[in-house]
């Protein structure tokens, strides 16, 4: 096969739902392709046919408009758009070409000859993506013997290992020559032995030949710098969501300056295909609340199919809050759209369970609004409008407002730095009662949106305070051990009496609500920066504040009361009713209850030590 065909299949065949594909129908598929390079600006439209034809994007981005002039929807590089196959004959179209754009195109009579004995992927392709997402959900229900997620899966068993490289010297053409000999879409650039940049099939298409830029020059002339990366510590999960985020194809794996490997978007579709990254890439191109609400709802049916899959409860968190942090992250971007700029630097942060990332679908919003110390009195008008939009928008999409009014629309919890730095210097060293609540929310702190730095120099003083300061720690401690595990004489549990969840256990508040707690005390005492449980539990693990031993014991107590808890919404979610924290102890095994009795000790047990140590009477 020719280099450029071999290019175009090696493409094709990375695309859902071509990719399980045999080679033979690839090259069908190819061959009877059509390539077209359209200039950024061009509009054209598409007039009704039975000859409707189906757009694969190589490069570029595209808008499809109605004849009223309606958004259809928004394409980039890898989607493709089916629309013209299934809606040509009642719908005119018009594509308005938002960046130069290479795409691949096939007539669909055509597709449905070649594709006539692959039925699976023939119906893929005559579905809008609407339907497409719900299938795909609807498919992933009951499996209970599907890979693990992403967030299962470490960089070693997605990463290409053998990175392939170039010395900065080296020209164009020549880079382009290696690249197709070995058959891949990047090129690690290294300067001295270090790497200095990456140079991409998109680098050479959009910097080189499009801009007629000589193949003689160096690469370092079209190359790609300020290099994003990411540690091989890191999970797929996390790689995947940098990559989204950042909207990059390629992402090098670099530990203590040294390249260890490199992972493509192809990478991650090659060895999970479908899961809750299409949830998230939904979401980042959503161009309207509604929108993000109906993806939203998918979010329960998500978290039954992954305890179903057998994921962790902690794996799980992370995927719920990724995708919250999505949900979060474009609704400010459609905010700023609507509002402008922003007048000066802010940062969103989360609080709570976002931010320890240990959120369930079942969760409401706590947040916050960090502001650069250059804020002017008039600039809170712009802010109040960001908070108002973001949270009604949260809340629209099933993040219910906080019942203590925890948002950014509360002008307490939308100011400058400087006023948060106060905020938490008198909160440790006057502990009041209001003080100790908020100190419970707010010292759970993370940037979602914004300048990150922001918060850094706002935790790092407040860090530096809080070691120091025992009457803090003394108080914060007597105000976490209100909430005890529900050791006690009726079966051997405390059970709620309240009318509305009589006769079960609250395991949110009085299983892992304690440990939280013990957590965050030990974490201020040891001037940890770490926000989610369980990384505090392993940093403080050794330190005078907590024994590895006594650290793996309550690590094991969150896991166990985690799982438990989503299996228990699950299993809510699986009858459709709304998931929550009780659960009744006719749902739980005599094996689960004896684990339940030990996890519950060994929250008490902590709870007795730090009572001594800080002397609460």
């Amino acid at each position: 096969m020719e280099i450029e065909l071999q290019e175009i299949s090696d493409f094709v065949s990375t695309i859902h739902p071509f990719e399980h594909l045999p080679q033979a129908i690839i090259e069908q598929l190819i061959k009877k392709m059509t390539i077209r390079y359209i200039r950024r600006g061009t509009i054209v439209p598409v007039e009704p046919t039975s000859q409707g034809r189906l757009y694969l994007l190589r490069k570029g981005a595209v808008t499809l408009l109605s004849e009223q002039q309606e958004l259809l929807g928004k394409l980039g590089e890898g989607d493709i758009c089916t629309a013209f196959c299934q809606l040509l004959e009642t719908i005119k179209f018009s594509i308005h070409v938002e960046e130069d754009t290479l795409v691949y195109t096939i007539a669909c009579r055509t597709l449905s000859v070649i594709l006539q004995d692959y039925p699976e992927e023939l119906s893929y392709l005559q579905k809008t993506s609407t339907q497409r997402l719900h299938q795909n959900m609807k498919e992933m229900e009951g499996k209970n013997t599907q890979a693990l997620s992403l967030m299962q899966t470490t960089l070693s068993d997605v990463m290409n290992h053998s990175v392939i490289t170039a010395d900065i010297s080296i020209s164009i053409h020549n880079a382009a020559i290696i690249m197709a000999d070995k058959n891949v879409s990047s090129l690690i650039i290294l300067q001295d032995g270090q790497a200095v940049g990456i140079l991409t099939d998109k680098d050479i298409t959009k910097r080189c030949v499009a801009s007629n830029v000589p193949v003689s020059n160096p690469v370092e002339h079209i190359m790609t710098t300020g290099l994003v990366s990411v540690s091989k510590d890191s999970d797929a999960f996390e790689a995947m969501m940098i990559m989204t985020r950042k909207h990059i194809q390629h992402l090098p794996v670099i530990d203590d300056q040294q390249l260890k490997g490199i992972i493509s978007v192809s990478d991650f579709l090659r060895h999970e295909g479908r899961n809750s990254v299409y949830i998230t890439n939904a979401i980042n191109k959503s161009e309207s609340v509604e929108e993000m609400q109906e993806h939203a709802q998918i979010i329960p049916q998500l978290q039954l199919q992954l305890v179903q899959m057998g994921a962790k409860a902690e794996h799980l968190a992370k995927i719920i809050t990724a995708i919250s942090s999505a949900i979060t992250r474009r609704l400010i971007e459609l905010a700023e759209r609507e509002l402008g700029p922003a007048p000066v630097p802010y940062a969103w942060v989360a609080a709570g369970s976002h931010a320890r990332r240990e959120q369930s679908s079942h969760s409401d919003q706590d947040n916050a609004l960090i502001i650069s110390d250059q804020m002017a009195k008039q600039d809170d008008q712009w802010f109040a409008a960001l908070a108002e939009f973001v949270c009604d928008g949260l809340n629209q999409c099933g993040y219910v407002y906080c019942p203590g009014d925890v948002m950014a629309t509360n002008s307490k919890w939308r100011q400058p730095a400087r006023r948060w730095t106060e905020y938490f210097t008198n909160w440790i060293t006057t502990p009041s009662p209001k003080a100790l609540m908020y100190s419970s929310i707010f010292f759970d702190l993370r940037c979602i949106s914004g300048d990150t730095q922001l918060v850094d120099d706002v935790r790092k003083k407040m860090l530096r305070l809080s070691p120091k300061n025992n009457l803090f720690l003394a108080h914060l401690t007597f105000n976490a051990l209100k909430l005890k595990p529900p050791l006690g004489f009726f079966r051997d549990f405390v059970l709620i009496h309240d009318g509305k969840h009589n006769d079960t256990l609250d395991l949110k508040h009085n299983g892992l609500a304690p440990i939280v707690d013990l957590a965050r005390i030990y974490a201020l005492a040891e001037g940890v920066e770490e926000v989610s449980t369980i990384e505090r539990l392993k940093r403080v693990s050794g330190t005078k504040s907590l024994t590895r031993e006594s650290a793996d014991d309550l690590l094991d107590a969150f896991e166990f009361i985690s799982n438990l808890r989503v299996k228990h919404q699950a299993q809510q979610i699986s009858i459709d009713v709304d998931a929550d924290n009780f659960m009744a102890p006719s749902e739980i095994s005599k094996l689960e209850r004896s684990h339940l009795k030990g996890t519950f000790k060994v929250i008490q047990n902590l709870q007795n030590y730090v009572e001594i140590r800080y002397k609460i009477s």
